[in-house]
């Protein structure tokens, strides 16, 4: 795949001059093996009075912006140029101790997995457990690809994509009942429905790139959701529901996290009447780039 340019403009107005509170962005791709960083710059109207950097408890990289004076409009634009190297999807072989479903995580691991395997939301009735169990193979162990991609394709065809403009994600049983919701809400449905099977799944937010098919969003380019999940002998797979991805190809990471609500691409407050906010506006654009450069170390 070519360099991509991925260039990410927000853009806040207000009535009249508002005083800017603290502002977290998760804007820059975390660096890996199939993801590399060519160029990065950040630029922020008004200047903020301090910017510093700081790595997340998942080793995110976290902008934190403080200011100093009043204004009418608040722009943030981020341009990152990298180099995606796409990965495969994952092989595992029948002596794989990841490769039937059910299996057990090693021991030294699962310390370090047990959040992610633990359900975060409620299902009192049992139905995301029991839409989980509907991937497995009731007459023995499962293929754990089986369950994973059945998953991934299911959800993409059985539910309806569904732009919502209210904060934050749907709880995982509103997305089951209605059969709809956003990025965000399939990945954490899937993440939750995995985690009830006892299977390590985790939150990832960032870039999709598509040069020539629609997904419901931007052409082109935009802000996704996807879900990772963990197997023994493989590590950390990535699954796109909303799109039927297995593997890393078109996606481009930025955070991973246990909940959605740690890895908000930019969020912040202001002080100023209740109905100064007129509106956000927000546009991304992913770009393909022939020739090569330099990298970062």
């Amino acid at each position: 795949m070519p360099l991509l340019t991925i260039h990410h403009k927000t853009e806040y107005r207000y009535r009249q001059p508002v005083v800017f509170g603290e502002h977290r962005m998760m804007l820059r791709p975390r660096a890996s093996h199939d993801l590399r960083i060519a160029s990065a710059s950040l630029e922020i109207t008004p200047r903020p009075a301090s910017l510093r950097w700081i790595h997340d408890v998942f080793g995110n990289d976290v902008a934190i912006a403080t200011f100093d004076r009043r204004a009418s409009l608040l722009t943030f634009v981020s341009s990152v140029t990298v180099e995606h190297r796409p990965v495969e999807e994952f092989a595992l072989g029948a002596d794989d101790p990841g490769y039937f479903y059910p299996f057990l995580y090693d021991g030294g691991e699962y310390p370090d997995l047990v959040h992610f395997v633990t359900p975060q939301y409620s299902d009192p009735q049992g139905e995301l457990t029991a839409w989980a169990r509907s991937f497995l193979n009731p007459q023995g162990p499962t293929p754990t690809f089986q369950i994973l991609s059945g998953m991934t394709h299911g959800i993409r065809e059985m539910f309806t994509y569904r732009p919502r403009y209210e904060q934050g994600t749907q709880h995982p049983l509103n997305t089951m009942q209605t059969r709809s919701g956003t990025c965000r809400d399939y990945a954490l449905f899937m993440i939750e429905a995995l985690r009830r099977l006892g299977i390590a799944a985790r939150f990832v937010s960032g870039y999709i790139f598509v040069p020539d098919r629609a997904i419901g969003q931007v052409d082109g380019g935009s802000t996704h959701a996807w879900v990772q999940a963990y197997l023994p002998g493989a590590g950390w797979i990535e699954f796109d529901p909303t799109n039927g991805i297995v593997g890393t190809r078109d996606l481009i990471r930025v955070a991973v996290a246990r909940d959605p609500r740690q890895a908000i691409p930019l969020h912040g407050t202001y002080v100023g009447p209740t109905d100064a906010f007129l509106g956000m506006e927000v546009s991304v654009e992913v770009i393909p780039i022939g020739e090569k450069v330099a990298f970062e170390g």
